[in-house]
């Protein structure tokens, strides 16, 4: 009976090998194992730079057979195999170990001088030269030799996957080719005119052709058709839960005449942003449709998203629904309450009582606050995943607003929106995201962009100080802080690490991104707050700490206590990274830049420059120029515009790192699709989705794209899906 992708690994290839490729990959189906692509091809007349071999790494190379002799051991029992392989320009040492000196001999007479082979091993040194030590190997003509040597087939390219050291590139290809001899019918998730239209292969001839090239011609068109394939797999998926949303009914929230609503923007000091007129009046249309609005709000640091969702919180208001804001840290929440309680007034205020809700307040406060909630009083909650636990109910949960997007998983997500009827999302992120990223993380999501910012802005400045070319310039950056404070204005000063004497990382935060070569940061919150302390100027100002691993009322009391400008010099973590308003804040200091991500420094500089107060971004690294670390620094202090570093932070760090892990499943998954490369072929899936489904909304007629959905997307992954 012929294999399907469905075939279980077991059925297809026997116990043993199907153990191997789960415990290795995780693999279990025909499917999963053909979607092991190669990463390169060998040709068996390529020869590979041995010089060129990095020690300590583990890699698979083509070469030549130059010596071979097996000898006994002198001072233990065995006896060693001595090989030399080279590529006519290097040379490295193979040895081998075995029982006794006839195993020895059958070793070294199978690896006779002028057989070529793939080898793969671990890249070690002997007596200075480069070595593998009792690497894995496959000649080329090991079986039938005259034949192969005769035959065309010689001179097929050699898949090169990834592997492990338990399981080597050669043995996948055998069990590829086991499998695809055996393999039946292929379903085509495309039309027959669709993929003539767009001169694809078919799907049997796409694996054939990127598992058994036979030559490089081949590959191209394989790859192209199985990237269309995976683009048009997730995005009709995407678009499939964006539908079912839209097939849930909505309670309609519209504003009214005189309500609220209307009476907060005539007691605004200042005119809306061009851009928050116009996603204003996409939520405003979205609060009123049939079904429940699910938004992703793109906007820059301090572009007045946090207005866009308390306009929406209030028309969800005026109907007596509720809305809850939920926040990644406790100084977030607290912020956004502090800034949505000033921005209501006393007049608005009680009418909707704004109620802060997080797991570190005081137990009676927090009960009250409950109830708040639960009755109904509270039609403006704010807090943090406390929001999510089983006491906290809603009477009419009508909005869900999601702050920072990228810090909170799917699950907290679909736990909060669980507590309300279909109630309307509306997702915010300061992270700006490129147009391809955004239709592949966010795909079920409608987007809107806010680009302009508020008028009355004094800008910021960013400057690099490079310390690996000018480590003078050191002093300089603390003698800018202490000229910024005598003026009057206030000082972040933000580390890596909380203290690198114990290695400390906060939980929650963005993975710190090492310098090349590096080993750890230079400077931790301790450390520099210790230097500062015995500064010439410095020593004397209003100083103070903060981070991760403080308890949440201390950190709040500091934020606070830095708002009212009662501290003149703050040293932390990326704990304040967003959320935080200090109009009077000029400058931000991040040691060790060259640690951080494009996007975080990018929202560490956004703490600066809010107010009337010009900004200042210094950027301190020890990177030396040209390293990919610099190049991520360097971009920062070259622009402003953060979705021009969104494109920068992309091509730097892949997608990826960009999609993240909060992103779970389906989306975080891609095999060969590449979100920058294949920017165009991901625009042209959606089309050819959205043309597919209009048609046939259920895939009735489309069986092989179906099943390639079921296939590729799996329960976990809809209902992560779902969550959004």
């Amino acid at each position: 009976m012929s294999l399907t992708l469905d075939s279980s690994l077991e059925d297809a290839l026997g116990a043993t090998p199907a153990k191997t490729l789960d415990r290795a990959f995780s693999m279990k189906t025909v499917g999963d194992l053909l979607s092991h692509y190669p990463r390169r091809y060998a040709d068996p007349g390529e020869l590979t730079p041995i010089r060129e071999l990095p020690l300590g790494e583990t890699v698979t190379i083509v070469a030549e057979v130059l010596s071979s002799s097996a000898r006994a051991m002198r001072n233990r029992r065995g006896a060693m195999v001595d090989v030399v392989i080279g590529d006519g320009i290097g040379k490295m040492s193979l040895t081998f170990f075995a029982k006794n000196l006839g195993a020895a001999k059958w070793r070294s007479e199978d690896l006779a001088v002028g057989r070529r082979g793939v080898f793969s091993g671990k890249v070690g040194e002997f007596n200075g030269m480069t070595q593998f030590a009792h690497p894995e190997y496959e000649l080329f003509d090991d079986e039938d030799a005259a034949r192969r040597r005769a035959d065309a087939r010689a001179a097929v390219l050699i898949p090169i996957y990834p592997a492990t050291s338990s399981l080597q590139t050669w043995q996948i290809a055998k069990f590829m080719a086991r499998v695809l001899d055996g393999l039946g019918e292929v379903p085509e998730p495309l039309a027959a005119e669709v993929r003539t239209r767009e001169e694809l292969l078919t799907a049997r001839e796409a694996l054939e052709q990127i598992h058994r090239p036979q030559t490089r011609n081949d590959i191209d068109p394989a790859v192209r058709t199985l990237r269309m394939h995976e683009a048009l797999t997730l995005q009709t998926a995407l678009l499939q839960q964006r539908d079912a949303v839209r097939a849930l009914s909505a309670t309609a929230r519209p504003a009214k005449p005189g309500g609220l609503l209307e009476r907060f923007d005539a007691s605004l000091p200042y005119d809306l942003t061009p851009d928050q007129q116009t996603v204003g009046v996409q939520v405003a249309a979205d609060l009123v449709g049939s079904w429940p609005m699910n938004r992703l709000v793109q906007g820059e640091v301090g572009s007045g998203k946090t207005l866009v969702a308390l306009r929406a919180m209030l028309q969800v208001a005026e109907s007596g629904g509720q809305a809850a804001l939920i926040a990644p840290t406790e100084v977030l929440a607290g912020q956004h309450l502090r800034s949505i309680a000033k921005m209501l007034g006393p007049q608005l205020g009680p009418l909707v009582m704004p109620t802060l809700l997080t797991g570190q307040m005081p137990a009676a406060e927090r009960r009250k606050a409950a109830l708040r909630v639960a009755s109904g009083q509270a039609l403006i909650v704010v807090g943090t995943h406390a929001l999510l636990g089983e006491k906290t109910t809603f009477a009419d949960l009508g909005l869900v607003v999601v702050d920072e997007q990228h810090r909170f998983g799917v699950e907290q997500r679909e736990a909060l929106r669980a507590k309300g009827s279909s109630p309307h999302a509306l997702v915010l992120t300061a992270t700006p995201i490129p147009r391809t990223v955004a239709m592949t993380v966010f795909g079920d999501l409608d987007t809107s962009v806010i680009r302009t910012m508020p008028k009355g802005r004094a800008g910021i400045e960013s400057f690099v100080a490079p310390l690996a070319e000018h480590p003078g310039w050191f002093n300089r950056v603390w003698e800018r802080a202490a000229e910024e404070i005598a003026q009057g204005r206030q000082v972040f000063a933000v580390c890596a690490a909380i203290d690198t004497t114990k290695k400390t990382a906060e939980a929650g935060e963005q993975p710190i991104v090492p310098p090349d070569g590096a080993s750890g940061p230079r400077w931790g919150v301790v450390q520099l707050d210790e230097a500062l302390e015995t500064h010439p100027t410095l020593g004397g100002v209003r100083r103070a700490v903060l981070h991760g691993r403080m308890p949440s009322d201390e950190k709040d009391a500091i934020m606070q206590a830095f708002a009212r400008g009662e501290i003149d010099l703050l040293v932390a973590t990326t704990v304040i990274e967003v959320g935080v308003d200090v109009p009077n804040a000029s400058t931000m200091i991040v040691l060790d830049a060259d640690r951080f991500g494009v996007s975080q420094l990018h929202q560490l500089r956004g703490r600066v420059g809010r107010g009337g107060v010009p900004g200042l971004c210094l950027l301190v690294t020890e990177a030396e120029a040209g390293s990919v670390a610099r190049e991520r620094v360097d971009a920062v202090a070259a622009t402003l515009d953060g979705f021009a570093l969104a494109e920068v932070d992309l091509d730097l760090r892949g997608e990826g790192d960009v999609l993240g892990a909060a992103q779970a499943g389906v989306r975080s998954s891609l095999k060969l699709l590449r979100v920058v490369k294949d920017s165009g072929l991901i625009v042209r899936a959606r089309e050819l989705a959205e043309v597919i489904l209009a048609a046939d909304p259920d895939l009735e007629k489309n069986a092989g794209l179906r099943s390639a959905i079921e296939r590729r997307v799996s329960d976990d992954d809809r209902a992560a899906l779902a969550k959004n």
